[in-house]
């Protein structure tokens, strides 16, 4: 999704609709042009959290800053020391890397305030009715009200799966790997055709034939650029019905879909629900790939090497987001002039 901002304000409106959710407490880094990625981390109220913010985003940033670089920090809070502190220290380091902060921007929900100049605002109703209205046209879907409800969508009522399960891996004991993977493939080629939901049986099923390795790279195979809302809506689906003991492949693949979409935050949020106490290696290849910004686009040209990485890897990682939590929704722009005066 591309937005053209022309103010401040619109730049602020604009920002949830790219995270897909409302940041509180954060900071937003948004480039001006295509390369950077667009990132979400906890605002550091300390030096030692400031640092840790650094070592976490000096090697995305690094690696894909190129001469020229320029990009906007956003900060979304009430405590405008913190944001003051947390920006001036962030653009210093990205300066090392040859990224220059054009725009230090803090918002506190009802004004805003830009450091590098002293200018300020007002964040209205109208720009972000604008805004979405925009959003809307695009046909993207508008923002969940906070990181928090994003994690609590993809989560549901898993009673009815669960009570499916033995039966569903009584079924898959009399059938074989191959059959309960054929047709796996085909329940997902169906899914996309009609967008239908699972229902609780072929769910159960579903789960259970993904624990079968070669059945799950066999519907990871199927996921590309082109087809990974669909496979966000069923994995979403299925992410929300699983229980503990089958959720950590649907949330893998949801986490994957979502990557591979462009939605850093809810790719994290998806990670959130793989179970702590049943590691997943997929997990790893997705956390990877957002931790160190890494582009959907090189899906296509990795996806071998990046396959055989996860069939290496042993069932022991859980994945988890550095101590200050960062999304990486894309590396998409939402703007490409700066605000007026600058």
């Amino acid at each position: 999704m591309d937005l053209v901002v022309q103010s401040p304000d619109e730049l602020l409106a604009a920002v949830p609709h790219v995270l897909g959710f409302k940041p509180e407490e954060s900071i937003v880094l948004v480039p001006f042009r295509p390369g950077l990625p667009i990132t979400r981390v906890d605002l550091p109220k300390t030096a030692a959290d400031r640092e840790e913010v650094w070592d976490a985003l000096s090697g995305p940033y690094g690696r894909h800053a190129r001469p020229g670089a320029r990009l906007a920090i956003l900060c979304f809070t009430e405590d405008r020391r913190s944001a003051e502190l947390a920006s001036q220290h962030l653009s210093n380091r990205l300066e090392t890397v040859g990224i220059t902060t054009h725009i230090r921007l803090w918002a506190d929900g009802e004004r805003w305030r830009e450091f590098n100049t002293g200018q300020t605002g007002l964040q209205t109703q109208a720009t972000a009715e604008r805004i979405a209205a925009a959003t809307v046209l695009t046909g993207a879907a508008q923002p969940a009200a906070s990181r928090a409800s994003l994690a609590a969508s993809m989560v549901g009522d898993r009673e009815p799966i669960a009570q499916l399960l033995p039966a569903a891996r009584a079924a898959a004991v009399d059938s074989t790997p191959a059959l309960e993977r054929d047709w796996a493939l085909d329940r997902l080629e169906q899914f996309h055709a009609d967008g239908n939901r699972l229902s609780d049986v072929d769910g159960a099923r579903m789960l259970v034939a993904l624990e079968t390795i070669s059945t799950r790279d066999a519907l990871w195979e199927d996921m590309s650029r082109k087809n990974s809302t669909s496979h966000m809506a069923i994995w979403t689906d299925l992410t929300r019905r699983g229980p503990d003991e089958v959720r950590a492949a649907p949330a893998s693949m949801l986490g994957f879909a979502s990557w591979l979409h462009g939605d850093g935050a809810k790719a994290w949020c998806a990670l959130d629900q793989v179970p702590v106490d049943r590691p997943y290696s997929m997990a790893a290849i997705v956390a990877s790939a957002l931790q160190n910004g890494i582009h959907p686009r090189e899906w296509e040209r990795y996806q071998t090497q990046m396959r055989g990485l996860a069939d290496e890897l042993d069932e022991s990682f859980v994945p988890k987001p550095p101590g200050q939590r960062r999304d990486i929704p894309g590396a998409q722009p939402i703007t490409d002039r700066p605000a007026p005066g600058r």
